[in-house]
């Protein structure tokens, strides 16, 4: 990706980003024959489109390419791939936020999943622009194309193990300490829950930890790291379990999130836990009604085995609150309720404190990179009452899944920790410049972006976060509806 910008060329084809507003201005200021050619091609600048330029030889001699008004993060990524195989260089007064989007953009434009394919692709090249903040570029893009990587690696390659490599690689490129309990030790440690989700699979369940820091606030970030995701012995259809490599999707945007971190060495005290398993069908696998003691000593009733992401998470969440963390993040592809109500593109957000719940959606509006906040109801929280146990790990209805996940995650959160749930689909379905279909971090600019100020912004010994108030661009958070769901799957 990052090869695919360069230093200097001796000899680079112009490009020019142009607008739909600024298009008729720029028209009127150049020649006869360029006015012409543009409007024969129906060149109208919208985002992401491009028209090649010819001299009267027939020789390239610029791009136009349509982008959004103010920052475009993604225009440019429609380029790399499309263009003749060469060295560009983007022209025009640009300013350092624009010339490190276009970059960002180039760079992403480049990215392939590649591992298992003979016939490589190469790209058209860029040199940098001129104000380009490269260590931003080069950070995002880097943390960005290993979460992708990870979620679009078939689970006979990225089981617990190799998942927890991957993170072992990143603690030790930046010097983190890394430690990871694995298979009966989950027990003798205290995480019943984790052990009782994976120990079903051949590849052995385990808690990955990366601690990083040791001054600045204390930010504790989760990730599900469900590495496949039969749905146990409430098993999922074939259609279902299709798509289950990326059910890790949440571990891998934490662990993009935790190297941006430490790659941009923001001054906060991070911990970064992954529960990693394989949700498998065997002799020994958790049978619905089964009940089992957390690590925090609640006891859970199995009311679904395909409700395992919840489960790995809340001896994570238990552990990670133990730190009395300043701020605590988890990521999880949780439930197919969020996806149906807000679609796959749409992270939804819960939180028990509004003002960073604003605060990250003020951010992801900036970054183009949206989330949107849904409510931690307390009157459902009586849909995941059991008879025999503490609580379910399923609501006893088709209504408000996303929510009753995100209530029982609460469950095991004190309440005066600020704390943020994301459930994600961590991927994209329709392929879109620099966006290819696949695994993608949702949320992860957004985030990264926000952690930036809130960085710089928290009180450590107090406790408390100063948030600035929300634009007022960002739109307001939607109100609780009672909404009809189709009976799914928790999943």
């Amino acid at each position: 990706m990052l090869q695919h910008l360069v230093q200097r060329a001796g000899k680079s084809i112009p490009i020019t980003p142009v607008s739909e507003k600024r298009l008729p201005s720029w028209l009127k200021e150049q020649p006869a024959d360029v006015q012409n050619w543009v409007r024969a091609n129906g060149f109208a600048a919208k985002p992401a489109t491009a028209l090649l330029l010819h001299d009267r030889h027939g020789h390239a001699r610029r791009v136009l390419v349509g982008v959004e008004e103010g920052i475009d993060r993604w225009s440019l990524a429609a380029l790399p791939g499309s263009l003749a195989q060469g060295t560009y260089q983007l022209d025009g007064d640009l300013s350092a936020a624009e010339a490190t989007a276009h970059a960002f953009a180039w760079a992403m434009g480049c990215y392939r999943f590649s591992r298992y394919k003979s016939d490589g692709k190469d790209f058209a090249k860029l040199v940098w622009p001129r104000l380009a903040d490269r260590a931003e570029v080069e950070n995002l893009t880097q943390s960005m194309a290993l979460a992708r990587d990870l979620i679009n690696t078939p689970a006979e390659d990225m089981g617990p193990p190799e998942l927890a490599e991957a993170a072992r690689k990143v603690a030790q490129q930046f010097k983190a300490k890394f430690s990871v309990v694995v298979g009966d030790d989950l027990l003798k440690q205290n995480y019943p829950m984790v052990h009782a989700v994976g120990r079903a699979a051949a590849k052995a369940p385990r808690l990955i930890d990366i601690r990083w820091g040791t001054s600045g606030p204390k930010l504790a970030l989760i990730g599900k790291g469900v590495c496949f995701d039969t749905g146990g012995l409430d098993l999922k259809p074939s259609s279902g379990m299709l798509m289950m490599k990326k059910d890790m999707g949440g571990a891998a945007t934490m662990l993009a999130l935790g190297r941006a971190i430490m790659a941009a060495k923001l001054p906060v005290q991070l911990r970064l836990m992954i529960p990693a398993v394989e949700n498998s069908v065997s002799g020994n696998a958790i049978r619905p009604w089964d009940v089992i003691k957390t690590r925090k000593g609640i006891t859970v009733e199995i009311g679904n085995t395909d409700a395992e992401g919840r489960l790995i998470l809340c001896d994570a969440l238990t552990e990670a609150d133990t730190d009395k963390p300043d701020l605590m993040i988890d990521a999880a592809t949780l439930t197919g309720a969020a996806r149906v109500a807000l679609g796959p593109e749409l992270p939804a957000l819960f939180s028990n404190d509004d003002d960073i719940a604003a605060a990250l959606l003020r951010h992801g509006k900036v970054e183009g990179d949206p989330l949107w906040q849904l409510p931690l109801w307390k009157p459902y929280r009586r849909m995941l009452d059991s008879k025999v146990a503490d609580i379910n790990n399923i609501s006893d209805g088709p209504f408000a899944g996303a929510v009753t996940a995100a209530l029982y995650l609460q469950e095991f959160v004190a309440p005066t920790t600020k704390w943020m749930h994301i459930d994600t689909w961590a991927w994209i379905a329709r392929g879109q410049p620099g966006r290819p279909e696949g695994g993608e971090a949702l949320g992860f600019r957004a985030l990264f972006a926000y952690i930036q100020e809130w960085a710089k912004t928290a009180d450590p010994k107090a406790s408390k976060i100063i948030t600035k108030k929300p634009s007022p661009r960002v739109p307001p958070r939607p109100a609780a509806r009672s909404q009809s769901l189709a009976r799914m799957r928790r999943r």
